[in-house]
């Protein structure tokens, strides 16, 4: 059976305007640009660091 991979629903909270190039690009990366969007994406060591720079403007909701 093919396992069932863990995914990870990120939702931006905070507008990237202002923000340092990196953050908004950050933002960009995980597929966000407009507050209250979201995206679900595997949960991988790579995403995990994304969210880790951002954490001030996502909420992450784990799933």
């Amino acid at each position: 059976m093919a396992e069932k991979k863990k995914t990870v629903t990120v939702t931006q909270i905070h507008s990237g305007a202002g923000r340092y190039a990196n953050q908004r690009q950050t933002l960009i990366g995980l597929g966000l640009n407009k507050i209250r969007r979201s995206k679900t994406l595997e949960d991988t060591p790579e995403v995990r660091g994304m969210i880790n720079a951002v954490r001030h403007l996502v909420q992450v909701d784990e799933g």
